[in-house]
C-alpha cells in the first residue's frame, strides 16, 4: 500500500471514531468500523512499523481509545474491539521488531516505536481505566463455566495481555531523573492498578480452582509490579523501616565524609610552609624520559606520587567486543505507599496463593504447555518471594512448593542449559547469560532458605533441612556447578552482578558444605563415570533424585591419591556347583511365584527413555540385573524384570516369546543364572604416563569411581585454580562499591585458598597486588578492615619469599596453578624430582644429549637427498624422541629458525617410474603369493621400495598379471568354520600386527591415492573398525574419559536420528577441561577424522560437527569401534563384546528361537548368554549362503581372545577409500547372486 495513500486512509479512518468535547467523547456512527480498520491496518503494516508510528504521533490511543473505553463499557461489541486494538498498539517494541536492531535506520523506528509506548504507559496512569478494566474483568469470573463462552475468555484473556503491556514498558530516563522516594510513572500505574481492585482479581486468578489456564499470565503480570523492587527492602518496610532506612544512608554518608576528611588531611600536609608563585623545575633521577635524559619534572613536589609516563596520552578504545557486559539499571525506591501496597500483596499471596500458582506454573513448563523461556518468570518469582518470606518473619511452610530437593533439580537443570547454550548460541550469549543470572540468584534463595531452616525451632524443619542438604552434597552436579560456572565466565558477556551473585551463592555453598561434614566422620558422595561436568538426568526432570547413600566405614569406596593403590579386585564368579546348589533353592520359590502364591513387585522398570545409555546396553544391564536378582535370592524381583523386559523388547525372543509359559520362564531364569555375563568390576589403578595439571588429575580420578569418600579440603582444593582467582580480583576492583556483604565473600574464598590450603602464593599476582595498593592508601580503608587483613596478610608472605626467591618478583606477571605453587615455595626441581603430577611428559635433555644433536647436526646437514630429521633420529640413542621433539630442539638451540626448516617429506612421491630390478621384484612376489587370501596385503609387506596400494595394483594389471582389480581383493573367511579354523580346517596364526606408525603411513597414502584419483563423491562414511589402533594408544595416553565422551556423543545423535527421522550437524561441545584439552589434541583431531567427523568450517564455527551425512549405523558403528578401548574395565559390556564360554553353558539345541540377547536391528553384538556368536549386520547379509551351507550342528570352537576375534573378524585390516569399498561390496553381491 503506498505511503501517501496509508496516511490519508489513516486519516480518514481516525475523524471516523469521533471527538472529544471537554470531558464527554462523542462517537460517530462508524466507530465500530472504524476501530476495526485500523485492526486491519496494523495487520498489514511493513518492517518499519509505519501504522504504528503513525497512529502514535496522532495520539489516537490517549485522544480516542481511552476515551471509548471509559465512556462506553455497556456496548460489548464495541468494548471487545477497542480492548483489542490497544493490546497491538501496546505490544512490546522487541516483539514487533522481533529484537534490537543493529543498523541506525532501523533502530530509530525502534526508539521511535518505544517513545510512544512510554506514551501510553503515562495514559494508563488512571484509575478510570483501571477501574473500567477491573469492573468488566470481575463481571466476567462471575460466569459459571457452563456460562462462559469463548467471547468471554478471549475477552479476559486481551484485558491481562493489556496490563502485561502496559506494565512491561520500560522507564524513560531522560522523563524520569527523580530521587529515590518520588513517584515513577511505574509507580502510578501501579497505584491505580490497586485503587481499582485489579490486584484483588489477579489474587482470586492465582488462587481459584477454575482459573488454572491463566496461572502463567498472572505470574508474568505480579513478576512485572515488582521489577523495580527488591525484596529486602519491602520485607524490611513497616516497623523500624525508618530507623533501617536513616541508618543505611547514614552509614552510606559518613563513608563519604571519612573519604573527603581524610583527602582534605593529606591536602593539608602536601602544601608547603612557604608560599612560591614559581613551583621549581626538578630531575628526577633514575627515571629515563624518552631519550637517554632523566626526566625533568615541572610541578610540585606534592605532585610527585602522582607522575606517571601516561599523563597526557590519549585513552586508547576499548572494542566493543571486549568491553564489559552492560550492568542493569539498579532498583529504585518507589513511593511509600506503593511499597506498603507492595508489601501487604507480597503477604496475601503467599499464604494463600503462592504454593498453588508455583505448582501450575511449573506442570505447564514440564509439560511444554507454555511459551518458549516462560520458565525465567518460575526463576523470579522463586527468588524473590523466598527472599521475601525469609526476611519477613520465615514460615517454610508458605514456600513449601518451591523448597526441596525436585527445586534444586529444576534450578540446576535450568541453568546448565543456560550455561551451554551461552558457549554454544555465541550471538545471543548475552541474552542467555541474563537467563543464567536469574536462575543463579534463585539457586541462591534456596540455599539460603535451606540455611535459615537449620535455624527453625521445629525439628521437622531441620530433619527437612538435613535430608536436602544430603541430597545436594551428594549428588555431583550440585558441586561441580560451580567450578564450571567459574571456568567459564566472561566479562564481554556476563555483567558484574553475575559475578557478584557466584561469589556469594559459592561462599555460601562451600559454608554450608563445611559445617555438614564438621559433624559427620565419613560421608560418601556420588562422583562422575564419565565426563566430569556430565548431568545426570531422573526421567527428564520429573522424578526425583536417589536418596544419599551415607555408607557405613566397611562399604566405603577410598578416594585414590598418588601414589595410586590398587583398587580392589572383581569378585570372581561362582563355580558350576555352587551355581547347582543355589539353583535348587530358588527353583522352589520360582514355581511359588509362577502359580501366583507369591505376589511379584510392581516398581520394577528396566528400561529408562530419559537415560543416555544405548538401548543395547539397557537391555544387556537388565540380563545383568535379572542374574543379579537371582544370586541374590530375590526371585519375585527376577520375574517381574522377566516379564517387563519382554514387554519392553519383544523382537526377537530375547526375553523368551510373548506367550511364554511357566516352564520356559523356568527354562530362561535357569540360562540367565548359569550364563557368564560379564559383570562391572572396579577399574585397576593405573600409574599416569604423562604430567598433567592438578584440575586434571582430580577429575581423572573422579571419572574412576561411582562413589568415593568426600574431603572438604581435596574439593576446596579445586578452587585453587587461575580462572577463581583471576574472578575474585575482577570483582574486588570495585570494593568501594561493593556491598560489604560482597567484599566479605570474596575475601573469605581467597583466605581459604591462601590460608586454609597453604597455598599464599596463589596470590602473589601483580593486578591483585595493585588492586591492594590502591586499597591500603585509600583514606576510606577503615571500612574495609577485612580487606586490609587480607593485604597485610599476603603482601607479608610474599616478602617473606620473596627472601630466598628471587624469582619470586618474576612471578608476579603469572597466574600460577597449584603446580607452580609448589615449586614457587619448594623450589623448581622439586616436581622433576617428585611424583604424579609434577613428572615432565618430555624426558629433559642433558648437556651431553645436546651436543651430540648438534653434532648429528651438522654431520647430515650437508648430505642432499635425505632427510635431516630422519637421519638424526636413526643415531639418537634412548631414550626414544620424536621428530617434533628433535625439531623443537633444534629451534631451541638455534640451529634453526623455525620447524618450517625441516618439511616433513611426503610419501609416496619419490618413486615414479618402475625399474626392471623393481618389475621383477613385483612378479616374484605375485607368484608367491597368489593362492594367499590376502595377496596385495603380503606384497605391500615384502616389497622393497615403498608405494602406495594404488601404484601397486596399476603396475600389476600393466604387467598382466591379474585382468581385474578383484582379483587382488582379500579373499573372507566362511562363517561356517568357526571362529578359530582356517578354511582348511586347521587353525588359523593371526598376522602380527604393525606399528601404529606404519598404519598412519599407510593411511597417508591412501588418502593421497585418492586424492589423485579425484574428489570424493558425497560424504567420508566410516569404516567399520575405523580408528581402533588409535583408539587404543590414546586409551594408553591417558585419553580414556575424552573417548567415552566422543563414544556418548555418537550414540546419542544415532538415537536422536533414528527417533526424529531427521539428520543435522550436531556439534561436539566440551563442558570440561579434559574435553576441551582432549579436542586440541592432534592425534585426537586425526582419530575424529577417520571416524567420519567435520572440523570447523570456517571461522563462524568452533567446533567439530557430526555431519548429517553419517547414518545411526554408520554413527554406532564409528562408537563401537572406540568402545572396545573405553575406561570400562574388562568385564563390561563395553569392553568385552561377547562373554566366554563355560562348561555349563547350554547346547544350541537347548537355546530359544532366537538365542538370548539377538538382536537383529543392532549393529554391534550385546553380551548375552548365547552360544551362537552374533556378527555384524553388514557380514550376516553378505556371507548368508555360507550360513546357510554352514554346519550348524557342529560342536563349537572355544572362544578365542578378543585380539584375534578382532583380527579374524576384520574384512580389511588396511583402509579402503569410499569408491573402493562400494565398488567391493557391489563385486561381492554379484557373485553371491
Amino acid at each position: 500500500m503506498d505511503w501517501y495513500m496509508m496516511n490519508c486512509e489513516l486519516l480518514a479512518t481516525c475523524s471516523a471514531l469521533g471527538y472529544l468535547e471537554g470531558d464527554v467523547y462523542h462517537r460517530e456512527p462508524d466507530c465500530l468500523e472504524s476501530v476495526k480498520d485500523l485492526i486491519r491496518y496494523l495487520r498489514h503494516e511493513d518492517e518499519t512499523r509505519d501504522v504504528r508510528q503513525q497512529l502514535g504521533a496522532a495520539q489516537i490511543l490517549q485522544n480516542d481509545l481511552l476515551p471509548i473505553l471509559v465512556q462506553y463499557p455497556q456496548d460489548k461489541v464495541l468494548f471487545d474491539a477497542v480492548v483489542r486494538l490497544m493490546v497491538n498498539l501496546t505490544q512490546p517494541a522487541l516483539l514487533c521488531f522481533g529484537k534490537v536492531p543493529p543498523d541506525a535506520t532501523s533502530r530509530h523506528h525502534f526508539l521511535q516505536v518505544l517513545s510512544y509506548l512510554q506514551a501510553y504507559k503515562e495514559a494508563f496512569a488512571s484509575e478510570k481505566v483501571f477501574g473500567v478494566l477491573s469492573e468488566k474483568l470481575y463481571d466476567l469470573l462471575q460466569l459459571d463455566w457452563e456460562q462462559r463462552q469463548e467471547e468471554d475468555t478471549l475477552l479476559i484473556e486481551r484485558i491481562l495481555l493489556l496490563v502485561r503491556n502496559v506494565l512491561h514498558v520500560p522507564p524513560d530516563p531522560t522523563e524520569e531523573q527523580g530521587v529515590d522516594g518520588d513517584a515513577s510513572v511505574h509507580d502510578r500505574v501501579l497505584w491505580a492498578l490497586h485503587i481499582s481492585g485489579m490486584d484483588d482479581l489477579l489474587k482470586f486468578l492465582a488462587s481459584a480452582q477454575g482459573e488454572q489456564q491463566w496461572a502463567l499470565h498472572v505470574l508474568e503480570i505480579i513478576s512485572l509490579m515488582f521489577r523495580d523492587q527488591s525484596p529486602e527492602e519491602l520485607a524490611a518496610l513497616g516497623q523500624g523501616q525508618t530507623a533501617a532506612e536513616h541508618g543505611e544512608d547514614t552509614q552510606e554518608l559518613e563513608t563519604l565524609r571519612q573519604r573527603e576528611l581524610a583527602e582534605r588531611r593529606a591536602r593539608a600536609l602536601q602544601r608547603p610552609s612557604r608560599h612560591s608563585r614559581f613551583g621549581g623545575s626538578y630531575v628526577l633521577q633514575g627515571l629515563k624520559a624518552i631519550g637517554d635524559r632523566d626526566v625533568v619534572f615541572h610541578k610540585g613536589l606534592h605532585n610527585l606520587k602522582s607522575y606517571s609516563h601516561d599523563l597526557g596520552k590519549e585513552m586508547r578504545r576499548v572494542p566493543r567486543r571486549r568491553q564489559a557486559a552492560p550492568e542493569a539499571e539498579p532498583p529504585r525506591r518507589s513511593a511509600r505507599n506503593v511499597r506498603l501496597f507492595l508489601r501487604h500483596f507480597c503477604q496475601d499471596f503467599l499464604e494463600g496463593c503462592y504454593n498453588r500458582l508455583m505448582l501450575l506454573v511449573k506442570d505447564q513448563l514440564v509439560r511444554e504447555k507454555a511459551q518458549q523461556h516462560d520458565e525465567t518468570y518460575y526463576l523470579w518469582a522463586t527468588a524473590f518471594f523466598m527472599a521475601f518470606n525469609r526476611r519477613r518473619g520465615f514460615r517454610p511452610e508458605l514456600v513449601s512448593e518451591t523448597v526441596g530437593v525436585r527445586a534444586f533439580h529444576f534450578i540446576e537443570q535450568n541453568l546448565t542449559t543456560y550455561y551451554e547454550m551461552a558457549l554454544m548460541d555465541k550471538k545471543e550469549a548475552v541474552t542467555w547469560a541474563r537467563r543464567m543470572h536469574l536462575a543463579l540468584k534463585a539457586y541462591q534463595e534456596l540455599l539460603r532458605t535451606v540455611q535459615e531452616m537449620d535455624r527453625s525451632p521445629e525439628q521437622a524443619v531441620r530433619d527437612s533441612s538435613q535430608v536436602i542438604k544430603s541430597n545436594i552434597f551428594y549428588l555431583m552436579e550440585y558441586r561441580e556447578l560451580f567450578l564450571a560456572l567459574f571456568r567459564k565466565f566472561d566479562e564481554t558477556k556476563q555483567p558484574r552482578s553475575f559475578l557478584r551473585d557466584l561469589v556469594e551463592t559459592a561462599h555460601l555453598f562451600l559454608r554450608m558444605l563445611e559445617h555438614f561434614c564438621r559433624g559427620r566422620t565419613s560421608l560418601v558422595v556420588q562422583v562422575g563415570c564419565g565426563c566430569p561436568a556430565s548431568r545426570v538426568s531422573w526421567g527428564g526432570g520429573q522424578a526425583a533424585p536417589p536418596d544419599p547413600v551415607l555408607a557405613p566405614q566397611s562399604k566405603r569406596v577410598q578416594r585414590r591419591k598418588k601414589p595410586r593403590t590398587p583398587a580392589a579386585v572383581a569378585p570372581q564368579p561362582p563355580s558350576a556347583v555352587e551355581l547347582e546348589e543355589l539353583w535348587a533353592g530358588l527353583d522352589p520359590q520360582i514355581q511359588a511365584c509362577l502359580q501366583g502364591q507369591v505376589p511379584l513387585p510392581e516398581d520394577m522398570v528396566p528400561f529408562d527413555a530419559a537415560s543416555e545409555t544405548p538401548v543395547e546396553e539397557q537391555r544387556t544391564e537388565a540380563l545383568l540385573r535379572i542374574q543379579g536378582c537371582l544370586r541374590d535370592a530375590q526371585v519375585p524381583q527376577a520375574l517381574r524384570l522377566l516379564r517387563s523386559a519382554r514387554d519392553v523388547w519383544p523382537e526377537g525372543d530375547v526375553f523368551g516369546p510373548p506367550d511364554a509359559g511357566p516352564p520356559e520362564e523356568t527354562r530362561l531364569l535357569r540360562e540367565i543364572l548359569f550364563a557368564p555375563l560379564p559383570w562391572h568390576a572396579p577399574p585397576e589403578a593405573e600409574e599416569p604416563e604423562e604430567e598433567e595439571d592438578e584440575e586434571e588429575e582430580e577429575e581423572e580420578e573422579t571419572m574412576q569411581v561411582s562413589e568415593k569418600e568426600f574431603n572438604f579440603l581435596d574439593y576446596l582444593k579445586r578452587f585453587a585454580c587461575p580462572p577463581v582467582v583471576r574472578a575474585l580480583v575482577l570483582l574486588l576492583r570495585g570494593y568501594a562499591r561493593n556491598s560489604p556483604r560482597t567484599n566479605h565473600c570474596a575475601a573469605r574464598l581467597l583466605h581459604r585458598l591462601a590460608r586454609d590450603l597453604h597455598m599464599e602464593a596463589l596470590l602473589f599476582q601483580l593486578s591483585l597486588f595493585a588492586l591492594f595498593h590502591r586499597l591500603l592508601n585509600d583514606p576510606a580503608a577503615g571500612a574495609h578492615q577485612e580487606l586490609v587483613a587480607l593485604a597485610k596478610f599476603v603482601l607479608g608472605k610474599f616478602f617473606a619469599l620473596a627472601a630466598t626467591n628471587k624469582k619470586a618478583f618474576v612471578e608476579l606477571l603469572f597466574w600460577k596453578s597449584p603446580a607452580a605453587v609448589r615449586e614457587m615455595t619448594e623450589g623448581y626441581s622439586s616436581l622433576r624430582e617428585g611424583e604424579g603430577a609434577g613428572r615432565s611428559r618430555v624426558p629433559p635433555w642433558t648437556p651431553q644429549e645436546e651436543q651430540e644433536l648438534r653434532e648429528l647436526y651438522w654431520k647430515y646437514k650437508e648430505v642432499e637427498g635425505e632427510d635431516i630429521i630422519a637421519a638424526i633420529l636413526a643415531h639418537l640413542p634412548a631414550p626414544g624422541r620424536t621428530r617434533r621433539q628433535v625439531v623443537k630442539q633444534l629451534v631451541r638451540l638455534g640451529l634453526a629458525s623455525s620447524a618450517k626448516d625441516f618439511p616433513r617429506e611426503r610419501k609416496g612421491t619419490h618413486l615414479v617410474l618402475w625399474t626392471q630390478e623393481q618389475e621383477e621384484e613385483l612378479t616374484r612376489l605375485f607368484e608367491e603369493f597368489q593362492g594367499s587370501e590376502d595377496v596385495l596385503g603380503n606384497i605391500m609387506k615384502h616389497l622393497t621400495a615403498r608405494r602406495s596400494r594404488a601404484r601397486v595394483v596399476e603396475k600389476l594389471l600393466g604387467l598382466g598379471l591379474v585382468s581385474e582389480r578383484k582379483e587382488l581383493y582379500k579373499k573372507r573367511r566362511r562363517k561356517g568354520h568357526g571362529p578359530g579354523l582356517g578354511a582348511a580346517g586347521a587353525p588359523v596364526v593371526p598376522a602380527q600386527d604393525s606399528s601404529a606408525e606404519d598404519r598412519d603411513s599407510e593411511e597417508e597414502e591412501e588418502e593421497e591415492d585418492e586424492a589423485e584419483e579425484g574428489p570424493m563423491e558425497g560424504h567420508w562414511a566410516p569404516e567399520e573398525g575405523a580408528g581402533q589402533g588409535l583408539a587404543h594408544s590414546l586409551h594408553q595416553e591417558g585419553l580414556a574419559g575424552p573417548l567415552q565422551w566422543l563414544e556418548n556423543c555418537l550414540r546419542r545423535t544415532a538415537g536422536d536420528r533414528e527417533e526424529d527421522g531427521v539428520s543435522h550437524p550436531v556439534p561436539l561441545v566440551p563442558l570440561s577441561e579434559e574435553n576441551e584439552d582432549a579436542m586440541e589434541d592432534r592425534r585426537f583431531r586425526a582419530l575424529l577424522r577417520r571416524l567420519g567427523l567435520r572440523p570447523p568450517a570456517n571461522e563462524q564455527e568452533s567446533f567439530w560437527r557430526i555431519p548429517a551425512a553419517l547414518t545411526p549405523q554408520q554413527l554406532r558403528r564409528a562408537a563401537a569401534s572406540i568402545a572396545h578401548y573405553s575406561p570400562d574395565p574388562p568385564g563390561s559390556p563395553k569392553g568385552l563384546l561377547e562373554p566366554p564360554r563355560c562348561p555349563q553353558d547350554p547346547t544350541p539345541a537347548e537355546q530359544p528361537p532366537a538365542g538370548l540377547g539377538s538382536d537383529s536391528e543392532s549393529e554391534e553384538p550385546v553380551p548375552v548368554p548365547s552360544l551362537v556368536q552374533p556378527g555384524t549386520k553388514r557380514r550376516r547379509e553378505l556371507n548368508s549362503e555360507d550360513e546357510d551351507d554352514g554346519s550348524s550342528g557342529a560342536e563349537p570352537a572355544p572362544a578365542a581372545p578378543r585380539a584375534e576375534e578382532d583380527e579374524d573378524e576384520d574384512e580389511d585390516p588396511e583402509p579402503l577409500g569410499r569408491r573402493k569399498r562400494i565398488r567391493r561390496i557391489e563385486e561381492e553381491e554379484e557373485e553371491e547372486d
